[in-house]
């Protein structure tokens, strides 16, 4: 259901609702409706995008659900990692439990059509920050800053950072800042798209493919869960700030999660989802600055 329908439709409802008390009290002016902070009552700007889903009760986000530590579909069929956990902070500061979040597979090469045809309310998915897609969506954050990093087969021995790559089959995702950084700034690369990182570890394996390149924590993840068969290699070597995307119009919404990351930040629970999730495995982050950037 797009968002825009059921913003519009619950705001409707609000607002009857609303005008129906107001005259059936004899008050002039009704309270403003929605929940915030973890399900307390709180208000919300009537028309706005937080009251529209706070009075819905639920929201749709977008994820991954191939990407160990941040957003991966475990056993039970819901997603987990650190992405699906900021998502579920944000929720929560709506007043929506969890089992009233719809998870929809979002993989790079989707997460700005999913935005702007209303198929989500959010995209958190390793959602690389950039000029281009603020010109299509916005963002809220950085939540983290990753880096582009290079996975290999455990015994690889002639790679060792993106100087190494001319001539080497190199596998990464359409739609992705890997793969764009790779088809600019190393040419001489054979790159090979693929609609999912899942999609590049098999041929890694079988000799397809030399190298695997995307951000160094999703490929920490893979190395994590490959029994010694990967390893990465070098230093990162771009900065790849993950924000939220959300309709590009929306400037109150994404002001509103600015101001959750930086509550979140500040009172532990930010550092408190990564270290159940990718500080399983990853060293504690520096804390990101939000970027309140004015849209032109």
């Amino acid at each position: 259901m797009m968002m825009r329908r059921r913003a519009a439709t619950a705001a409707f409802g609000v607002a009857a609702a609303l005008a129906l008390a107001a005259c059936s009290s004899g008050e002039g002016e009704p309270e403003e409706s929605g929940t915030a902070g973890g399900g307390e009552m709180g208000e919300f700007a009537e028309g706005s995008t937080m009251a529209a889903l706070a009075d819905a009760g639920s929201i749709t986000i977008g994820t991954k659900f191939d990407q160990p530590l941040f957003g991966l579909l475990a056993p039970s069929g819901a997603p987990e990692g650190f992405d699906v956990e900021i998502g579920k902070i944000l929720a929560s500061e709506l007043g929506i439990d969890e089992g009233s979040i719809e998870w929809v597979e979002t993989v790079s090469a989707n997460r700005e059509p999913f935005i702007q045809d209303g198929t989500v309310d959010l995209v958190v998915a390793t959602y690389t920050i950039n000029d281009d897609r603020k010109e299509l969506v916005s963002f809220a954050g950085p939540y983290y800053n990753a880096g582009q990093a290079l996975m290999v087969m455990s015994d690889t021995t002639d790679i060792t950072g993106p100087d190494d790559l001319a001539g080497k089959n190199v596998c990464s995702v359409e739609g992705s800042t890997p793969a764009e950084n790779i088809a600019t700034n190393y040419p001489d690369a054979n790159l090979q798209l693929f609609g999912a990182y899942t999609d590049c570890l098999e041929p890694l394996r079988n000799g397809q493919v030399d190298v695997v390149t995307t951000d160094n924590v999703i490929l920490a993840g893979y190395v994590a869960e490959s029994d010694g068969e990967f390893m990465v290699v070098g230093e990162p070597f771009t900065e790849e700030p993950y924000g939220i995307g959300l309709a590009r119009e929306d400037t109150e919404f994404r002001m509103w999660i600015n101001d959750v990351l930086e509550e979140i930040f500040e009172d532990g629970r930010w550092l408190e989802a990564w270290n159940a999730t990718a500080g399983t495995v990853l060293p504690e982050p520096e804390v990101p600055t939000v970027d309140r950037y004015e849209i032109e």
